[in-house]
C-alpha cells in the first residue's frame, strides 16, 4: 500500500511537475492548476501559471482568494481532469500502471480528511487516492 506520497512515491504529489492545460492557460504542476480554478480572476490566474511561483506558495496564497461561487460542487470534477491529465503524461503514465493494484492513499499530517487521510488520526476520505485509483484502472483499459 502507497501511505503517503513521500520519499520514492513524491512522484503521486500534485506539487510533483507536469504541464497541465485548463481553462486555456498552461501550470507547472497539478496544484497550480486546481488552485487557479477556484477563483474566476485573471490576475489570479496569471499567478498561478506563473512558474516562479512554487505549488506551496500558490496553496498558501489560495486561502486569501475569493472563490467561484460553485466550487464546493465542481472542486472534484476540476481535481480529475487535472489527474488524468497528469497520469496520461510519462513519466507519470507508466509509474502509475507499475503499481499495479496496490491501494494508493494521500496520508498526511495536515489534518486533511477531505483529500487524504490524516496519519494522525487514520480518519478520511482519500478522494485525491480514489481519483488517482480510478485513472489508473482507466489506463489499465487501454
Amino acid at each position: 500500500m502507497i501511505r503517503e506520497f513521500q520519499g520514492n512515491e513524491k512522484w503521486l504529489s500534485n506539487f510533483a511537475p507536469v504541464k497541465i492545460k485548463l481553462e486555456g492557460m498552461t501550470y507547472p504542476s497539478v496544484e497550480h492548476a486546481y488552485m487557479s480554478a477556484k477563483s474566476n480572476d485573471d490576475s489570479w490566474k496569471q499567478f498561478c501559471a506563473n512558474e516562479k511561483n512554487t505549488a506551496q506558495q500558490v496553496k498558501r496564497a489560495s486561502r486569501d482568494i475569493q472563490l467561484v461561487d460553485n466550487w464546493e460542487t465542481k472542486k472534484l470534477e476540476v481535481m480529475e481532469e487535472c489527474i488524468r491529465q497528469k497520469f496520461n503524461q510519462e513519466p507519470y503514465k507508466t509509474k502509475l500502471l507499475e503499481t499495479g493494484n496496490m491501494p494508493i492513499q494521500e496520508g498526511n499530517r495536515w489534518g486533511d480528511k477531505f483529500w487524504g487521510v490524516c496519519l494522525k488520526t487514520n480518519e478520511g476520505l482519500n478522494h485525491l487516492g480514489r481519483l488517482i485509483m480510478q485513472v489508473r484502472d482507466d489506463l489499465s483499459l487501454l
